[in-house]
């Protein structure tokens, strides 16, 4: 936490500075608008993706501007989407393509808003995905990992198209990809593996891991496999977790309503945190990533959204439950950090 406060924290706000003034010049009305309120809205993705910098410092100055980059780029799509009068896979897809492209150092830049009515944003997205490519030919083994971080990328733009198309459409496109891929995740559910997909966690994980010299191809695939499903999928599934009522109101589609009840809920997220800890045991570095768990749990279950949901403040006091002190000390971190940004 020392390293948060002193290192993560004051460099991840001069990047989203930075950002942010480029953001304020996007001519479009609608594109400035997403692009600034993704960052004011959904800053702590970036903070908290920056905590990978912590574990190898000499490399923060490139690990903290390509997390930043690469999470403005999801952040700043996902507000697209969401908001968007398109229901157009194609559309989706191809701003995604932007994700696909920036963690490719060789892949060229595309007009990644051909197929909406939205084109004018000043440059925006492409410097996005130049600071991504250029931060990338600067991790001494990203050649090893770079085929997972692609796989996670593009499961993450699937995820993307799938959950953003027509309301009618969704659930069944949703269970048609994971005909494709439950033989390799029989512990999960659909809605399991679909909210792994929608984390970040494992890309960030990748390109710490390829921040460290002579990384060999097998060690990148066994660092994808600890992260992927569970890790990342405890990420998401708490994300949605306190997002319900929010989900709801606005007709979203939420990866926690398919469950059939409270317990069954607490059960499957109980067993994925258990799974989450056993996994990340296998890493050279485990207690940090231990510490990843409990600060993930402990940053979600004190958000401000549970108070006012009862449910969700049940499933939060479950969960938090028999907590070792490390979560407990997280939560005390992750309330006054808001405290101080509020």
């Amino acid at each position: 936490m020392h390293r948060v406060y002193k290192y993560v924290l004051p460099e991840v706000e001069r990047e989203l500075n930075q950002l942010r003034s480029l953001a304020q010049r996007i001519p479009d009305a609608e594109l400035r608008t997403q692009a600034l309120h993704s960052m004011d809205t959904k800053k702590f993705h970036c903070q908290g993706g920056a905590v990978y910098a912590t574990a190898n410092l000499e490399q923060k100055h490139v690990l903290i501007p390509l997390i930043v980059a690469l999470q403005t780029i999801s952040d700043y799509l996902d507000n697209l989407c969401d908001r968007s009068s398109s229901l157009d896979p194609d559309d989706f897809r191809l701003l995604h393509q932007s994700m696909l492209d920036a963690v490719n150092p060789e892949a060229e830049l595309q007009d990644y808003y051909a197929l909406r009515a939205e084109k004018a944003d000043g440059g925006y997205l492409h410097h996005l995905v130049r600071i991504c490519q250029l931060q990338i030919v600067q991790l001494p083994s990203y050649r090893s990992v770079q085929p997972h971080v692609t796989e996670l990328v593009a499961l993450y733009g699937d995820l993307q198209v799938y959950k953003h198309i027509h309301k009618d459409l969704r659930e069944s496109e949703l269970l048609s990809w994971w005909e494709t891929h439950r033989t390799a995740y029989p512990r999960l559910q659909w809605n399991e593996f679909a909210a792994a997909t929608g984390s970040t966690l494992g890309m960030f994980m990748l390109f710490l891991a390829a921040s460290e010299d002579n990384l060999s191809e097998q060690d990148a695939a066994e660092v994808k496999n600890i992260y992927f499903p569970h890790v990342c999928g405890l990420h998401i599934l708490l994300d949605y977790l306190i997002d319900q009522e929010e989900d709801r109101a606005g007709g979203d589609l939420n990866f926690c309503n398919y469950y059939e009840n409270e317990s069954l809920l607490v059960e499957r997220l109980d067993m994925i945190v258990n799974c989450a800890r056993e996994d990340v045991k296998q890493l050279p570095a485990s207690r940090f990533h231990r510490l990843i768990i409990e600060g993930l749990l402990a940053l979600y279950l004190s958000d401000p959204k549970v108070r006012h949901q009862a449910e969700v403040k049940d499933v939060s006091r479950k969960l938090m439950k028999n907590s070792p002190l490390t979560r407990l000390f997280f939560l005390l971190n992750s309330i006054w950090i808001r405290k101080q940004q509020a």
